[in-house]
């Protein structure tokens, strides 16, 4: 009866991490989790230990940092999951209100003593602490997987508490150090972000019923943490200048504080179990009833009551654990029937599911898969965080207009965190009924609205880019995520993924060279760069889309094929 029911349990793993987990209905496609799509919702690539080739192939030790959530009562995991999203809203991501602290910042003097009062000198150096900080976030992601794998989420906390403190303390005292503080302290606040927020993501396993809830509440909470600085910056106004960045700083180190002293106490040192994993510790043998296994090995018919008592009390062991495993679940058969139903059609619907999932990493990366994806990534991530740093400057430019541009860039300091927030419902729903081709068709599409509303003259066209924007941005990260999962599977996800975000990370560094063509070769006028992104964009969006496109029709006419003669399709197939 146990294994029964562990069969049934491996056929509904509705948790991250559960992509090696397979099911074989009429010769489909593996299912996907739900929760998957809300994991990826932001930029940052995934800790390796959750690539399932990384998990089958783990060491020992692992499982030894990790424990079942039916081990910590339902309160605490509850308090956990509620503490977690609030310091994630004040630590995650709040290098990327860039934009609402600048101001302040250059108000109150910052790199006033070595660019001697020039604001383009002022411009440059700001532009280029933020960059740093926008790289750093996506490149950190890496590491922070690899320490989260050896040593726990408790370690990751502690880290980012840490760095999250002497970032703080930088900034704050910026002025008397030897040193350009301010790029090192934005630095070391944007290392913090993904030590706490990466770090977070296993607390989805505490209710694996719940995952997708838990995962959109700490996306939403990474979101809107970019609003602390343009609280700040209210603040700041309402004080007629008297909180400076010294003051805010300085009352900023209770959040580190706080997160240390949560770790340490309320926070799991271990990584909650996913039920792939707990199934895994009561998959073994099929042990024998005690008087049939005697026969084997008593020449006398005669039960050792000591091996019987031994199986009997694996036996029980096994069906705990099988019970917990189904009450965290809490699914009926027919549930579990429905969820496999619908991640198939998911799957199916998307055209591309599986054409490379059967490849190593290395013929992954070097196909025209990863290589058009990421090109486009880069050229999209790089307009991303280049309006992100000069939307105030540039609609100075466009507009002609001062007060007109302080008026936009208000506007964007509230609309970026909750853009955020409101599109995380809509975004699955897209993703789930689209095809990638269309979706892709959708991200080339807007992307090139948004540039071309940029460019023009008028007060609705920024605030028409701007609503655009920060619907956008999330969409465009999680539809990313969402292709990279699909077109080659999660056996390979944290190398593929990371590997794209990584290069368009470091490539965010041509921030400094948009900023110099933006204020020195085209003396302040933004529109040259901006339509050279936009064209950059638009040329490589459509050869995605194209090449994807085409290799779709030919994958989904193969597999018509396939099916009509009886012959079931296996994934990876797919040519380049």
């Amino acid at each position: 009866m146990s294994l029964q029911r562990v069969a049934s349990l491996e056929t509904f793993v509705n948790v991250p991490t559960e992509g090696r987990r397979s099911v074989s209905r009429r010769g489909s496609v593996s299912s996907i989790a739900a929760s998957e799509r809300a994991r990826k919702l932001t930029f940052n690539p995934l800790p390796e230990s959750w690539d399932p080739a990384y998990v089958e192939d783990r060491e020992a030790h692992h499982l030894a940092q990790s424990r079942g959530a039916f081990e910590v009562p339902q309160w605490k995991r509850i308090l956990q999951v509620g503490v977690t999203v609030v310091l994630c809203l004040f630590a995650a991501g709040i290098v990327f209100g860039y934009a609402a602290l600048k101001p302040v910042l250059k108000k109150e003097g910052a790199y006033q003593d070595i660019c001697n009062g020039e604001d383009t000198c002022v411009e440059i150096h700001l532009n280029l602490m933020f960059t740093v900080a926008a790289v750093a976030t996506n490149v950190a992601a890496l590491p922070v997987g690899a320490i989260l794998d050896h040593y726990g989420p408790r370690v990751c906390g502690v880290i980012g508490s840490v760095l999250l403190a002497i970032g703080a303390l930088f900034i704050s005292f910026a002025r008397s150090l030897p040193f350009d503080a301010f790029l090192l302290g934005y630095l070391f606040l944007a290392l913090g972000g993904p030590f706490t927020y990466i770090s977070s993501f296993q607390l989805s396993n505490a209710f694996p019923r719940h995952s997708g809830l838990i995962l959109a509440l700490l996306t939403g909470a990474f979101d809107a943490s970019s609003a602390l600085f343009l609280v700040y910056r209210i603040i700041y106004g309402k004080s007629g200048g008297n909180f400076g960045h010294h003051k805010f700083f300085l009352v900023y180190l209770v959040v580190p504080v706080v997160i240390l002293g949560f770790q340490l106490t309320l926070l799991p040192k271990q990584s909650y179990k996913t039920v792939g994993e707990m199934i895994e510790e009561i998959e073994g043998p099929v042990y024998e009833d005690p008087s049939a296994a005697s026969d084997a090995v008593d020449a006398d018919d005669q039960v050792d009551e000591q091996t019987a008592l031994l199986r009997e009390e694996q036996r029980e062991h096994r069906e705990s654990i099988v019970h917990n495993i189904e009450e965290l679940l809490g699914s009926s058969e027919a549930d579990k029937d429905k969820q496999v139903e619908r991640e198939e059609a998911r799957n199916e619907k998307s055209g591309v599911w599986g054409v490379m999932h059967n490849r190593t990493a290395w013929e992954q990366i070097c196909s025209p898969w990863f290589v058009l994806v990421c090109l486009f990534t880069v050229v999209q991530m790089t307009r991303i965080n280049y309006f992100v740093a000069t939307i105030r400057p540039q609609y100075e430019a466009i507009l002609g207009s001062r007060e007109k541009a302080v008026e936009i860039n208000n506007f964007f300091d509230l609309a970026l965190p909750l853009g955020g927030i409101i599109s995380i419902p809509f975004i699955g729903v897209i993703l789930d009924r689209s095809s990638t081709v269309a979706v892709l068709a959708t991200l080339v599409t807007v992307a090139t609205t948004i540039g071309v509303l940029g460019v023009l003259p008028y007060t609705w066209a920024a605030y028409a880019n701007i609503v655009l924007f920060v619907l956008y941005r999330p969409f465009y990260y999680t539809a990313v995520s969402d292709y990279s999962a699909k077109v080659f599977g999660f056996r390979t996800f944290g190398k593929v993924y990371g590997t794209i975000i990584c290069l368009s990370g470091l490539f965010n560094f041509s921030q400094s060279g948009l900023d110099f063509l933006f204020h020195v070769t085209f003396h302040g006028d933004p529109v040259p760069v901006d339509l050279l992104l936009l064209a950059l964009g638009l040329v490589i969006g459509f050869c995605l889309v194209g090449f994807v496109g085409v290799r779709a029709r030919a994958l989904n006419e193969k597999r018509a094929v396939a099916n009509g003669g009886g012959g079931a399709v296996g994934n990876g197939q797919g040519e380049y």
